[in-house]
């Protein structure tokens, strides 16, 4: 064989053994994610009054997704969107798969934001680490976490857990984080993390009821500063 294509066939066979170690690096990321940020992602249970106006007075079983973002000895604090939480009662969080207690709303701000923070006395979890949108550009990759229609999967005896949806940044627009991934009912409120530095950089929403395939997220910047106008009191420090 001449030493040309001696050259041709090295060439080749560098491209193909380095093809597998590129997907094995997407997946390590993906991977890394999903089990820095699963121990911080909550599944909200909860009663919503009945939209049917036969109904009225009565109470619909309802679900949604949140993010642990602090803890400490006094308990846990979680963000979730605000009409996850909208109306609610006999609210419940679930953490990491795990531990459960009754959760209460101590704040939200108006629809244009769509946020909410929820307390509960949990002590010590795990809380997930809040990055920026300012780094972002369309095209970079994310993930989504939380709990898509999760009476569905206990229906189908599945189980509950948390999933993990890949995809990129769509585009940076006015006040939304807009992803290539589905938004789809009970994902609502969990996080989107960028998979380069593993942390929150928005908080998942569905805006188009008539088009679910288009996703959006609240700028994770939006959620640091309503946090920060909402510190925890000093009766929940010392709890």
């Amino acid at each position: 064989m001449s030493a040309l294509r001696w050259a041709a066939l090295l060439l080749l066979l560098t491209a193909c053994s380095r093809a597998p170690q590129h997907d094995l690096a997407e997946k390590d990321r993906y991977v890394a994610a999903y089990e820095r940020l699963h121990p911080s992602v909550v599944l909200f249970t909860m009663k919503i009054p009945a939209n049917d106006a036969k109904r009225k007075g009565q109470w619909d079983d309802a679900y949604g997704s949140g993010v642990v973002v602090e803890s400490g000895a006094w308990g846990t604090r979680i963000l979730t969107d605000a009409h996850v939480v909208e109306d609610a009662k006999d609210l419940i969080a679930t953490i990491g798969d795990g531990v459960h207690a009754p959760a209460r709303v101590v704040a939200r701000t108006g629809p244009d934001e769509d946020l909410a923070i929820v307390d509960v006395h949990v002590p010590n979890q795990t809380a997930a680490r809040l990055g920026s949108i300012a780094h972002l550009e369309p095209g970079t990759p994310i993930g989504v976490l939380g709990y898509p229609v999760p009476d569905a999967f206990e229906d189908e005896k599945l189980g509950r857990t948390v999933s993990m949806y890949a995809g990129r940044v769509a585009s940076l627009r006015k006040g939304a984080l807009e992803v290539d991934v589905p938004i789809v009912p009970g994902e609502s409120g969990g996080p989107v993390f960028d998979v380069d530095t593993g942390e929150v950089i928005g908080i998942a929403e569905s805006r188009f009821d008539e088009e679910r395939a288009i996703g959006f997220a609240t700028p994770i910047d939006q959620a640091t500063r309503f946090l920060a106008a909402h510190p925890r009191i000093m009766e929940a420090r010392r709890r």
